[in-house]
């Protein structure tokens, strides 16, 4: 719950007996909650009417990935785990039908023919 262990939880709540009292802590818990309610009821009409407002072509829309970090995430290092994950695919025999002119490979030790027109 809220990334809070034990300790920390048992530590707020002797904090809000100390700071509402016994007798008007469950008052205090009871608008605490309406008011967590109200503001993810708000959220999701927001979201909802963002959805409905934007069309059907954004209808896989989240607005989580406005999130820099989500955004990161997904758009660039969700491709780069894909190119990794991706198994290497077996090159092919080049044709010998090509349209460009056939060249002859240089051996080794041969230099390429000089071109003094082209430097």
């Amino acid at each position: 719950m809220f990334g809070l262990g034990w300790l920390e939880i048992a530590a707020l709540i002797v904090i809000a007996l100390l700071v509402f009292g016994p007798e008007k802590l469950p008052q205090a818990a009871a608008q605490a909650g309406k008011t967590l309610r109200n503001l993810r009821r708000m959220a999701n009409n927001a979201r909802d009417d963002l959805r409905a407002g934007l069309g059907p072509e954004f209808s896989n829309f989240d607005p989580a990935d406005l999130n820099p970090r989500n955004f990161v995430r997904k758009h660039l290092l969700d491709d780069i785990e894909d190119d990794w994950n991706d198994k290497p695919k077996e090159l092919e025999p080049a044709t010998t039908a090509s349209h460009e002119p056939a060249t002859d490979e240089l051996g080794y030790g041969e230099l390429p023919p000089y071109d003094s027109e082209a430097t």
